[in-house]
């Protein structure tokens, strides 16, 4: 009978930042190994568990022995299992021999025995000769031994740790496993792995659960944990816990609580408890970003702040053990916080020391790349690039220049050297202390926005020119050395630099041309050093993320196609562009217009050579042709001064209503005449109507 699988894997404490994705797995792939061998059902459902030192999965509905099942093999053609007499061959006597069906090896091909039988059939091609037979189905701790091996070799494991068994063997795994459980029902199911052979005891929390506890049936694993041993096995539960104590213990002041720390500090505790600490008020004279930043990476709190986003003095922890007087607790971590924002503190002071301008030149000692120079170089590339796009933008050029100087030095501050996550953000606070310009502290902190998807982009003229260099520079020189991004590895973000380009230049409706600023870019690089200036595939990289980018805004492809594949220079209006493509594919008219502007655009593609020069209105024929032209004709201005004016969707829709007299040209006029300058006439005449049609977006895109 089908009952319920447990099998738990107990170790030392694991990488937290990992732990999740590591139970995840180890569920996955034991209930993908136990379902692919049949010892699963349809209505089997498996659950995994991830605590600080333990890994589980508890799957419902698990068969003790797999069902027979029918096997085909198909064994080779059949003329080469017949001999030149029509009887079985050598070939086919030994392959039945290797899969123990001799008996089968008959004077005939189509023999039945039992379950097993051969027979001759085509695959479609030739005629086969095929074994059927029963395979008798797997038992459990067969099929869940070799499930659990696969499952621990494929498990995304950060490092592998190496150590040994007391037997001398060695074993790798993330970390030392001291216990192997598995049950099914109440029963043992005689599996090892890593070393160990599965029982039922398993491991409470280390501090309030110290003796072994004996576990009587798969089922009661879970609550048995958490009743004696003081352990929330399940992930989510254990998150949920925390989530609630610390809004709990905020009192209603606002949680600082990024997702990142709050799985981090889940995969660190078994039994969490949430205690209030406070530290001294005078650590507040520090940029609050520093003391959120020492509170979340070098002691796991939750900072807490006011309604306006103002940090207060209090902070939160999540502890493993439960107590009645945590005070011993909460003291000794305010004790310890108290050091690390005595050093935020005095980083702080001391950089406030050294203005940013002073810092400049240090720039020359930290490589930015070995073929691209150090820190100084790019800044001088910055300064070029910054000043160029500002004067484009109508922006304050000398503040540019100053931004762009100024952008990088807080690399070489102590606080940067301690939290490199605060670059940018210290820049802006050292610069205001000095007396820049407010457009230029700005600038320091928001030239690398956006840091990702969906972040804030920069906000005035001169910001958006900094980061515009900073981001174009980095293109261009990772392009030219040939450091570009494969599959899933960007190392140096220039995916993410191509989207904050194009981000900038569409939602804030900066009409600068993409070719212009990559030749920026590749301008101020060669003034360093030779270039190969691989233009063309940074603006093909452009362009695809481009594409990518009004994908996920919830265009078609053939929409975006329709507007990006004539590589606009300028994409500042290309949002207003595909609504106004979106709006004319809903008109009746649409479909057959995009269909007709696709075979004018075929027409004039192979015919190229051929098309004269402007319309000569004394070849036109009467009626059809006539009528195209005069149409088209009053048509042009229109939709030029609809675009000039932004009303795409006008422009557009003026299209719909010449259908009937484009559908009258293709039906009545023969475009490839034999006479060459009516021919040359007619095909200029069309591509003029290809012009004003696909002024907007090329929606002969739009149809297949």
């Amino acid at each position: 009978m089908s009952d319920t699988l447990l099998v738990e894997l107990l170790t030392e404490e694991l990488p937290p930042k990992a732990l999740l994705r590591l139970g995840e797995a180890f569920a996955a792939g034991i209930e993908s190994g136990l379902r692919e061998r049949g010892l699963l059902d349809q209505s089997s459902v498996a659950m995994a568990y991830a605590t600080p030192r333990r890994l589980a999965v508890s799957i419902t509905h698990v068969r003790p022995v797999a069902p027979d099942s029918e096997v085909t093999d198909k064994l080779m053609p059949a003329k080469v299992a017949r001999d030149a007499l029509g009887q079985p061959s050598e070939a086919l006597k030994k392959k039945l021999t290797g899969l123990g069906r001799a008996h089968l090896a008959t004077g005939s091909l189509d023999v039945a025995d039992g379950p097993d039988r051969i027979y001759v059939a085509s695959d479609g091609k030739a005629d086969y000769v095929y074994l059927r037979s029963l395979a008798k189905g797997q038992s459990l701790p067969r099929g869940l031994e070799e499930s659990l091996a696969d499952s621990i070799d494929k498990m995304p494991i950060p490092k592998l740790m190496s150590y040994q068994r007391p037997d001398g063997s060695t074993v790798k795994f993330a970390r030392p496993v001291h216990r192997l459980l598995a049950l099914h029902g109440p029963d043992i199911v005689p599996v090892a792995a890593l070393g160990l052979t599965a029982g039922r005891t398993t491991n409470g929390h280390r501090f309030l659960c110290q003796h072994p506890l004996s576990v009587t049936n798969a089922a009661a694993w879970e609550p048995t944990l958490t009743a004696e041993g003081k352990v929330i096995a399940d992930f989510a539960t254990r998150r949920a816990k925390i989530v609630a104590g610390l809004q709990h213990a905020a009192e209603h002041a606002r949680i600082i609580m990024p997702d990142a720390l709050l799985d981090e500090v889940t995969a660190l505790v078994e039994w969490p408890a949430v205690y209030a600490g406070a530290f001294d008020p005078a650590f507040l004279d520090v940029p609050q970003e520093c003391l959120i930043l020492t509170m979340q990476q070098n002691q796991k709190y939750f900072a807490l702040a006011d309604d306006a986003g103002k940090l207060k003095h209090r902070f939160l922890l999540v502890s493993n053990i439960e107590t009645h007087d945590p005070a011993a607790i909460i003291q000794g971590n305010e004790r310890v916080l108290r050091a690390r924002l005595a050093d935020a503190k005095f980083f702080y002071d001391q950089d406030r020391k050294t203005p940013l301008a002073a810092r400049v030149d240090k720039l020359g000692g930290i490589v930015y790349h070995n073929k691209l120079g150090t820190q100084a170089d790019r800044t001088g590339r910055l300064r070029r690039v910054a000043s160029r796009i500002a004067r484009m933008l109508g922006a304050d050029e000398a503040l540019a220049d100053r931004a762009a100087l100024l952008a990088k030095t807080d690399l070489v501050t102590d606080m940067v050297g301690e939290f490199p996550e605060l670059q940018g953000t210290m820049g802006r606070y050292y610069a205001r202390h000095d007396g820049e310009a407010a457009e230029v502290a700005d600038a320091i902190a928001e030239h690398y926005l956006p840091r990702y998807a969906g972040d804030a982009l920069p906000g005035s003229a001169v910001a958006q020119a900094v980061a515009l260099a900073d981001k174009l520079d980095a293109l261009a020189g990772m392009f030219d050395i040939g450091q570009l991004p494969t599959g899933d590895r960007d190392p140096f973000g220039l995916r993410r630099a191509a989207l904050g380009v194009i981000r900038t230049l569409i939602e804030k409706k900066r009409k600068l041309p993409l070719s212009g600023l990559v030749d920026l870019a590749f301008d101020a690089l060669a003034q360093q050093c030779p270039v190969a200036r691989p233009r063309e595939a940074v603006l093909d990289f452009l362009y695809e993320r481009l594409r990518g980018y009004l994908r996920d805004r919830g265009y078609t492809a053939n929409q975006v196609a329709a507007v990006v594949d004539s590589r606009p220079d300028c994409i500042d209006d290309l949002p207003e562009r595909l609504e106004a493509v979106r709006t004319f594919e809903a008109l009746p008219e649409a479909l057959s217009l995009a269909a007709a502007n696709k075979r004018i655009v075929n027409i004039l593609r192979k015919a190229e050579g051929e098309v004269g020069g402007s319309v000569d209105r004394s070849l036109l024929a009467d009626g059809a042709e006539r009528a195209l032209h005069k149409a088209f004709d009053g048509l042009r201005p229109i939709v030029e001064n609809r675009v000039a004016e932004g009303d795409f969707a006008a422009a557009l829709r003026a299209l719909a209503s010449t259908r009937p007299t484009v559908d009258r040209f293709f039906d009545d006029v023969m475009v490839m005449a034999d006479d060459p300058k009516i021919r040359g006439n007619r095909l200029a005449l069309l591509r003029e109507v290809a012009a004003t049609m696909n002024h907007v977006a090329d929606i002969s895109k739009l149809v297949v």
